[in-house]
C-alpha cells in the first residue's frame, strides 16, 4: 500500500509548477470581482430605500431560479446583496477552476503520455492523484482564505468578518467537491473530452437541480451541491453546516476516484467508448465539417446556456422602470438619449453585456485548434492535400459563425422573456438589429485569439485576457471611476447600447478592418511558424 503514494512530494511541487499561473489567475479574477461588486454596490444602494426597490425586483421567480432564494430580503443590507446575487456566479467559477485542473492532470495527461512518463520514475502507482489532491486542496484553500480576508478588510458594515470568511470557505469546499466529481469521471471516461464534457454536463445538471428546488422543491435544491451552499445564508444567517456536509462530500468523491484509479488499466476508462461508424459520412470531408464534429456537443451546451441567459435577464424587464426610478446613480450610467425609456437604455446595455458571454463559444472554437495542435492530431490532418491556411481559415469561419448563432439565440432569449413580462411587449426586429450591432466588437475579440495563434501561440491565453479587461473596463469602468480612454482599449466599447444609441455603419466598418488585418496577420504567422511551438 506504501508503494502506491511514493514519490507523492515532488510531483505536488511538479503539478503546482504546471498549474500555478492558471491557478492564481483564476483565484485573482474571482477574488477582484467580488472586491469590485462589493465597492459597487455600496456606491449604487448607498440607502435602505434604493436596497428595498431591488429586493424587490429579487422576489422575482425567475431571478430565483438564476440567483437562488433571496434571504434577507426585508432588511436587504450590502452584505445579504452579495450573498444572494455573487456567491451562486462565483461558486460556478470555482467549480468551473478546478474541473479544468484535475481534467487536464488526470485524463488529458493519460492522452498525452504524460501519465505514462511519470510512471516510468520512482513513483507509486495513485500518487499523481495524490498530488493533484493536495494542490486542489491547498488551491481552494488559499481561495477561500483570500476571498474571505479581501472581503472583510473593505469596512462595510454587513460584510462582516465571521460571514466574508463563510463566503471564501463555500467558495473553497464547491471548488474541492467538482475536483473530487472530475477525479472521479476522468476514472469513467476514456477521453479527456468525455471526462471534461461529463463534468460540465454535471455541473449544468446541477444548477437547474437548484434552480427547480429553490422554487419551492426544497429537497431537490438540498441534492445539489450549488443548493446546498446557498443555505448558508451568507451575510445573513451564516449558517455553516453546509461546509461540513460539502466536505464530506468531497471526501467520497475523492476516494472513490483514488479507488477506481487503482482497480483500472492507464488509458482504459470504466465506461467503454460507443464504438464508431465504419466510414465516415461525407460531411466531414472538408476541415470546417470536421472543426464543427469535434466541437458540436461544446458548442450546443453554450448555445442553451445563453439562451437561459436571455430568458433570465428578461424576466427581469417588469419591474424594471420602478428599480430604475428609485435608483439615481444606476439611472446616470445608463445612455440618456431623448425619447427612449429607461427601459430600452438598459435593453441595450443587457445586449451588451450577453455578447460577452456569447463570444466565449466563439473563442473556444477558435482555440481549439491550438488543442489539436499541441495533441499532434493535427499533423494527421495536414499530411492530407490540406493546406494550414485553409485549416485555420476553416476554424476561423466556425468560430464567426457561432458566434453570429449565439448573439441570435441569446436575443432571441431575452425578446421573448421581454415580451413575455411587458404589456406592450418589443419589437422582433429592433431586438435582432440591437443583437447584431455587437458582432464588430465580438469579432475584434476573435481577432486577438486569431493573431496570437498564428504569431504568438504560447500567448493565446492573452485573448482571455483581453475579454477579461473588456469587462471590467466597459461595464464596471463607471463604475469604479475608471478613465474614459480604458474603456477605448477595448471593442466592445465601439458596439452601440441599441436601441438607445444609434448604430454607427463608419465605426462598425473601422472596427471590422481592424479585426480582419489582426485576422490577415495571424494567418501569414501560422502558414509560417513551425507547429508545436
Amino acid at each position: 500500500m506504501k508503494d502506491l503514494f511514493t514519490g507523492v512530494l515532488p510531483l505536488c511541487r511538479f503539478v503546482w509548477r504546471q498549474e500555478r499561473w492558471r491557478v492564481m489567475l483564476w483565484c485573482c479574477i474571482m477574488i477582484i470581482v467580488n472586491v469590485l461588486v462589493v465597492l459597487t454596490y455600496t456606491e449604487i444602494y448607498p440607502s435602505a430605500v434604493e436596497r428595498q426597490a431591488m429586493a424587490q425586483t429579487m422576489r422575482n421567480p425567475a431571478m430565483t431560479f438564476m440567483l437562488g432564494p433571496g434571504y434577507g430580503l426585508d432588511d436587504y443590507t450590502i452584505g445579504a446583496m452579495v450573498g444572494h446575487e455573487m456567491l451562486l456566479f462565483t461558486a460556478l467559477a470555482a467549480a468551473a477552476m478546478n474541473i479544468l485542473l484535475v481534467n487536464v492532470q488526470t485524463r488529458s495527461a493519460e492522452e498525452d503520455g504524460r501519465q505514462e512518463l511519470l510512471l516510468s520514475l520512482p513513483v507509486g502507482r495513485v500518487s499523481n492523484l495524490s498530488a493533484l489532491l493536495v494542490v486542489s486542496l491547498l488551491s481552494n484553500l488559499g481561495l477561500a482564505l483570500l476571498a474571505g480576508v479581501s472581503m472583510a478588510s473593505l469596512g462595510v458594515e454587513s460584510v462582516d468578518f465571521s460571514g466574508s470568511l463563510l463566503y471564501g470557505l463555500l467558495l473553497g469546499v464547491t471548488g474541492l467537491f467538482f475536483a473530487g466529481l472530475t477525479a472521479l469521471l476522468a476514472q469513467a471516461a476514456e477521453s479527456s473530452r468525455g471526462s471534461l464534457g461529463l463534468a460540465f454536463s454535471v455541473l449544468g445538471l446541477m444548477y437547474l437541480v437548484r434552480g427547480l428546488g429553490d422554487l419551492g422543491r426544497e429537497w431537490l435544491a438540498l441534492v445539489s451541491p450549488l443548493g446546498l451552499i446557498l443555505r448558508a445564508q451568507v451575510y445573513v444567517g451564516n449558517i455553516w453546516w453546509p461546509v461540513f456536509v460539502m466536505l464530506v462530500g468531497s471526501a467520497v468523491l475523492w476516494w472513490g476516484a483514488f479507488y477506481f484509479r487503482r482497480e483500472r488499466d492507464l488509458g482504459a476508462g470504466l465506461i467503454p467508448s460507443r464504438p464508431g461508424r465504419e466510414s465516415a459520412s461525407r460531411l466531414l470531408t472538408t476541415p470546417l465539417a470536421l472543426a464543427f464534429r469535434l466541437q458540436r456537443t461544446t458548442i450546443i451546451g453554450w448555445l442553451c446556456a445563453l439562451f437561459l441567459l436571455g430568458l433570465a435577464y428578461g424576466s427581469v424587464f417588469g419591474d424594471l422602470e420602478l428599480f430604475l426610478e428609485g435608483n439615481e446613480f444606476l439611472r446616470d450610467l445608463l445612455p440618456a438619449v431623448q425619447g427612449y425609456t429607461l427601459t430600452e437604455a438598459f435593453l441595450g446595455m443587457v445586449t451588451l453585456v450577453m455578447s460577452m458571454m456569447a463570444v466565449i463559444p466563439a473563442l473556444l472554437t477558435v482555440l481549439r485548434l491550438r488543442r489539436e495542435e499541441k495533441s499532434g492530431r493535427l499533423e494527421s490532418l495536414l499530411a492530407l492535400p490540406v493546406s494550414r491556411g485553409k485549416v485555420l481559415r476553416s476554424f476561423v469561419q466556425l468560430s464567426i459563425m457561432v458566434a453570429i448563432v449565439a448573439m441570435l439565440v441569446s436575443g432571441l432569449g431575452l425578446w421573448l422573456a421581454v415580451n413575455a413580462v411587458l404589456k406592450d411587449g418589443y419589437g422582433f426586429l429592433p431586438m435582432l438589429g440591437a443583437s447584431l450591432a455587437q458582432l464588430p466588437g465580438m469579432l475584434g475579440i476573435v481577432a486577438v485569439a486569431v493573431f496570437c495563434l498564428g504569431t504568438q501561440p504560447k500567448y493565446t491565453g492573452l485573448a482571455w485576457a483581453y475579454l477579461g479587461y473588456s469587462f471590467v473596463a466597459v461595464y464596471f469602468g463607471g463604475l469604479i471611476g475608471l478613465p474614459e480612454w480604458t474603456a477605448k482599449l477595448s471593442s466592445f466599447s465601439y458596439n452601440p447600447q441599441m436601441p438607445a444609441e444609434p448604430f454607427r455603419p463608419l465605426i462598425a466598418a473601422l472596427v471590422l478592418a481592424v479585426s480582419l488585418v489582426l485576422m490577415a496577420a495571424g494567418a501569414v504567422g501560422y502558414r509560417r511558424r513551425d507547429l508545436g511551438l
